[in-house]
């Protein structure tokens, strides 16, 4: 079986429009989802589905587009109302296609506001909408360089409230409104900046069931782990285990488009603790001029992976997936 936990909601047209009003009028008109019939979304998904079949993907876990979910926008009423509306059709699409999607769902974070503001919207995704997960944006100014680390107690609330619903958190950046790199570089940025900010913190020690998958195949840190080696020996950060065992406290997806990177990811965190994504369609859904391949097309991608056993293999491709977020196939 082949489990995509990484993938992102293609909605009509009209949910878009609806973000538009909202930025315009800024709540004034209060909340109400666009009017979306089921026709006006099986049309937005045909070229979904097909993209999915055309690799043999059998399910696929999808959130809120994160460049779209707009948590450095003000006042904070809009972004419950948008991030509702996405869920929303999320659930529907779902219930649609039960057999191929299951809901991540995106969370009402502000900038400047307690993370106490996501608690409600997790827990109705997760108890009203049967959502599986939640993803977690570790910097709602959106480029503001404000957010608090992520072993801050401003986090805590969340944590919390993940724990108590056992979902795992998918750290997933957003929008960024710095012209000093685009929202593509931001999510490795702020992956990264997570990634050191926890291990470095008493979070686990907290928190010891907290799941939490990277995306992105954990922005830069496993092409970088040799600086992060270093610093921990250096007595920098959470002493009384290695980097690489705190690294081995998270998930990481595949989401990474090319055999190399993939290849370097498995050999330092280990086929155990990585889930197969490939975000299709999404940011690699381009033909490689080169080999006349898709970039997203990871199947075949991990299982030329020569060096990787059968068992290897189903761990990234299902057990894991399975195992986590407690899919009961």
């Amino acid at each position: 079986m082949i489990i995509d936990v990484h993938g992102h909601v293609t909605a009509p047209p009209h949910l878009y429009a609806y973000k538009a009003g909202l930025v315009s009028h800024r709540g004034a008109h209060g909340r109400g989802g666009p009017p979306i019939t089921d026709e006006q979304i099986t049309t937005s998904l045909k070229r979904h589905l097909d993209l999915l079949e055309s690799v043999g993907t059998d399910l696929q876990f999808i959130s809120p587009r994160p460049f779209q979910m707009m948590h450095s926008e003000k006042p904070e009423a809009i972004v419950h109302y948008w991030n509702e509306a996405v869920n929303d059709v999320i659930a529907r699409e779902v219930k649609m296609h039960p057999d191929l999607f299951r809901g991540i769902a995106g969370l009402p974070q502000c900038a400047g506001v307690s993370t106490a503001n996501c608690v409600d919207e997790l827990e109705r995704c997760v108890k009203e909408l049967g959502f599986i997960g939640a993803l977690i944006n570790p910097d709602p100014g959106e480029g503001d360089g404000l957010a608090p680390p992520m072993g801050d107690e401003y986090w805590y609330p969340l944590y919390e409230k993940a724990v108590e619903l056992d979902v795992p958190l998918l750290v997933h950046s957003a929008g960024c409104k710095s012209a000093r790199e685009t929202y593509g570089a931001h999510f490795i940025t702020e992956e990264s900046i997570f990634i050191l900010t926890l291990l470095n913190s008493t979070v686990f020690d907290d928190f010891p069931n907290l799941k939490i998958v990277v995306g992105h195949g954990g922005g830069s840190i496993p092409f970088q782990i040799g600086r992060w080696r270093a610093g921990r020996w250096r007595g920098q950060g959470k002493q009384g285990e290695s980097f690489d065992e705190s690294l081995r406290r998270l998930y990481f997806d595949t989401v990474l488009y090319n055999q190399e990177s993939l290849e370097l990811l498995f050999k330092i965190v280990g086929p155990d603790r990585c889930l197969f994504g490939t975000e299709r369609p999404g940011t690699g859904d381009v033909m490689n001029p080169d080999t006349g391949l898709w970039q997203d097309d990871l199947k075949p991608v991990i299982e030329a992976i020569d060096w990787l056993d059968d068992k290897d293999r189903k761990l990234i491709f299902e057990d894991n997936a399975k195992s986590l977020f407690k899919l009961g196939l």
